[in-house]
């Protein structure tokens, strides 16, 4: 049985360690509307997953420098010119300097261009597939990403929405600890299961406390571990 504690009592602990309410909220960062989601290009978001899926196992700083080669290489992400790239195209940007040279995450751009296109073809737009989610089933969402997509499984999915504006809680690990350790889940934490019940709890702090799931995780993960005022983030 679950021994988490009602948001409030998270969230009071959250402002005790950052240094009060003002110090704490200036910490959080913002989700869009999902009307302003649903207005981003496919184009943009097909270059969100790309950043997430290099900067996965690599150093982030690294990609974001690299990140004008990237849009040079990959025509600013353009689904249909994308789409036409053969196998011997992919494997030649692959070696080009301008970008991480990894060839198996190259060949994901064009495979998650393929299901990008697959649901503007049948929900008007990707944006706009991701904009209508219901954030109650987040994880639906992240369940889907994995299995159309390309190494978007873990908290790749997640993070990348994330940068989208999409409202999503992500499995860092002070916050995996903390529901670990307050019996929110307990096997794997990718199950089914486990994911169901940490969904159902976060629902439920939704409804405590009217945040998005973005800040719950936020204040979940600044109200745990060694992120004090005054020590090294």
């Amino acid at each position: 049985m679950t021994t988490a504690e009602p948001f409030d009592r998270i969230y009071q602990r959250a402002c005790d360690r950052k240094g009060g309410r003002k110090a704490l909220d200036a910490l959080l960062g913002e989700s869009v509307s999902a009307a302003e989601l649903a207005t981003i290009a496919d184009n943009l978001l097909l270059g969100e997953l790309t950043k997430k899926v290099f900067q996965s196992g690599f150093v982030w700083r690294v990609v974001r420098q690299k990140w004008p080669g990237f849009c040079e290489v990959f025509f600013d992400f353009n689904i249909e010119k994308i789409l036409l790239m053969s196998d011997e195209m992919l494997e030649a940007k692959a070696r080009d300097e301008r970008i991480i040279r990894n060839a198996g995450k190259v060949f994901t751009i064009r495979h998650n261009a393929m299901m990008i296109d697959d649901v503007a073809r049948k929900h008007g737009s990707f944006a706009r597939f991701i904009a209508d989610w219901p954030t109650t089933d987040i994880i639906g969402l992240w369940a889907y990403l994995k299995q159309h997509g390309a190494r978007l499984g873990g908290n790749t999915g997640p993070y990348a929405l994330r940068a989208m504006g999409k409202d999503t809680f992500i499995l860092s690990t002070d916050v995996e600890a903390y529901l670990r350790a307050t019996k929110v889940f307990d096997g794997g934490i990718n199950s089914k299961r486990s994911l169901a019940q940490i969904q159902q709890q976060f629902n439920l702090w939704q409804q405590q406390s009217g945040r998005s799931l973005a800040h719950i995780s936020q204040i979940i993960a600044l109200s745990v571990g060694e992120n004090l005022v005054g020590m090294q983030q």
